[in-house]
């Protein structure tokens, strides 16, 4: 079932992942073909000439797998079908011949750390009872005092050991809905084998892998440290269930099953890995050349509008990721963290927490937001787009409490809202809810703001001003031009403080300006695009310029 991908512009067929920018559909809230209220695949397959207008060069899908959705799709029941509230497997089929004839390529979500608790091998283990083969699948343990058998915090709230009527405890480092599978047990290496396989035979051109830092633990289960009493919830060198030595092995293993599908017509099949793992020597290791092929940049992302810590970031991570022969890959907003509109229109402290009581100025949120777009998109290498950010979506941190559906709202005892803010479903035209989301007027699984409708495809789409517009505009010159995607950058010398300015050959600068105040522009020979008007030859605050020089 492969299907051969044209080659888009001039780059190597080889190379495309190196400098790709993938656009990151969340199923449930991208588009609604059947009108049920729920996104689904044929949603996504009639809004493939969008994306192809867009300028974008792949489609990452969040899990469309069979499940209970009690973590959006992260709690995977049958990882070899798709959930049919989305549709069937001859769907995703359609969806990736119709995506690679319009020259764009599919990557989709690899849940490998955890099932959900329908997934038929752990409801086996539950059936079998203590000492059974089928538990050896996953993490169960006794206990001898009745409490859980280590400290260890679960990511969603509470501890990650749930006890069973045997007494008997399994281990979910996410939701109690997601046993953790072990990976120690051959049999799981195997299944996860044949699962990339046989989505490669279907012609999806690679994954993009969940907490790719997670699955490997430390057979003792020592206990983490305390933090204010607390288990703590940090990352450090020698956490016992992330950045294990054993997850490189896994990799490796991965990796080899990639290349054997190389030298087929539609080029190498990729993984990118989803690690929030500070600083960037420890997510190098991800990308050496015998694992895998790029790692989200999250420090990038948890960054203040700054330009010192920014330029500090960027140079950490490009020094570390060209060190391995690895892309760097740039991100603002995924389906986990507060909308980047948002986020860059508040305060640094409470930039990416305090939903609904945190102050927020949208209107300098979404100046930086079309700033911050232009610099993303003009680093060297990869750059991803969540759904919306191209029509400049805020939160939405207003939702009715009834609704939330993430299910940290729960394991926090109703303390933290969670994600859904950023998961509601985007809109499409009209002037009212559900704005062309789906057919009819049935509203989507989580409301819309009733005052989206100047922020529409449809609305932004004839404005030359736009956010859309300026995406598009964005992403047609990254295409084009020699300098950008993969390759270097080079800090001019002659920069302000508060001001970043780099060139790329040839023949490229992009200059940022985070101050407050407007700035002479260095002298070029035109300007390419800016996020915000260029007044009598000044920058104005909050403002990237490209320029050809």
């Amino acid at each position: 079932m492969s299907n051969p991908v044209p080659d888009s512009g001039t780059r190597p067929l080889d190379d495309w992942w190196r400098s790709a920018v993938v656009y990151q559909v969340y199923p449930r809230s991208f588009a609604d073909a059947d009108g049920d209220g729920t996104g689904d695949v044929n949603g996504i397959r009639a809004r493939l000439p969008y994306l192809a207008e867009l300028g974008i060069d792949a489609i990452w899908i969040s899990p469309w797998y069979p499940s209970p959705l009690l973590d959006g799709g992260y709690d995977v029941a049958d990882y070899r079908d798709i959930n049919p509230e989305f549709g069937t497997l001859a769907d995703a089929d359609a969806l990736i011949a119709e995506a690679h004839a319009l020259g764009l390529r599919i990557l989709i979500d690899l849940v490998p750390n955890h099932c959900s608790w329908d997934h038929p091998w752990f409801k086996a283990a539950l059936a079998a009872g203590k000492g059974s083969p089928e538990r050896e699948l996953f993490w169960f343990r006794d206990s001898e005092d009745g409490k859980p058998p280590t400290n260890w915090p679960a990511a969603f709230g509470g501890p990650a050991w749930q006890q069973i009527d045997d007494g008997q405890w399994y281990l979910h480092l996410f939701d109690i809905s997601q046993p953790d599978w072990n990976w120690d047990h051959p049999k799981v290496i195997e299944e996860f084998d044949a699962i990339l396989r046989f989505w490669f035979d279907r012609g999806v051109d690679g994954f993009r892998i969940d907490v790719a830092d997670s699955m490997a633990k430390d057979p003792a289960l020592p206990d983490v440290p305390l933090h204010n009493g607390e288990p703590t919830r940090e990352k450090y060198v020698g956490n016992p269930f992330y950045d294990q030595p054993g997850v490189h092995t896994i990799h490796q293993r991965w990796r080899a099953i990639a290349d054997e599908y190389a030298d087929t017509p539609q080029g190498p099949r990729v993984f990118v890995a989803e690690a929030w793992l500070s600083p960037a020597e420890r997510l190098a290791q991800y990308v050496r050349p015998n694992e895998l092929h790029s790692a989200f940049n999250f420090d990038a992302l948890r960054a203040a509008w700054d330009a010192k810590e920014l330029r500090e970031v960027i140079d950490h991570t490009t020094d570390n990721l060209w060190a391995v022969g690895a892309p760097a890959t740039w991100v603002l907003s995924n389906h986990d963290t507060i909308r980047h509109r948002t986020r860059y229109g508040r305060d640094r402290k409470d930039a990416l927490e305090g939903a609904g009581v945190v102050p927020t100025d949208l209107e300098l949120g979404l100046r930086r937001a079309r700033a911050a777009a232009l610099l993303e998109l003009a680093l060297p290498g990869g750059a991803y787009i969540y759904q919306g950010d191209e029509l400049g979506l805020p939160e939405v941190e207003d939702l009715p409490e009834d609704v939330l559906d993430d299910p940290t709202w729960e394991r926090s005892g109703h303390t933290v809202r969670g994600r859904d803010g950023c998961r509601v479903p985007i809109p499409w035209s009209g002037s009212t809810p559900p704005y062309g989301f789906g057919s009819g007027t049935k509203q989507p699984w989580l409301p819309q703001p009733a005052d989206w409708a100047g922020l529409t495809a449809e609305a932004q789409a004839g404005d030359p001003d736009s956010h859309l517009s300026l995406y598009k505009a964005a992403l047609k010159i990254r295409r084009e031009h020699p300098a950008l995607g993969e390759g270097r950058l080079v800090w001019d010398p002659d920069a302000a403080d508060g001001i970043l300015s780099f060139t790329r050959d040839p023949g490229f600068r992009c200059v940022v300006n985070l101050t407050d105040v407007s700035v002479p522009l260095p002298p070029h020979q035109k300007v390419l695009l800016s996020s915000e008007p260029l007044p009598s030859g000044e920058l104005p605050a909050d403002t990237t310029v490209w320029l050809e020089v």
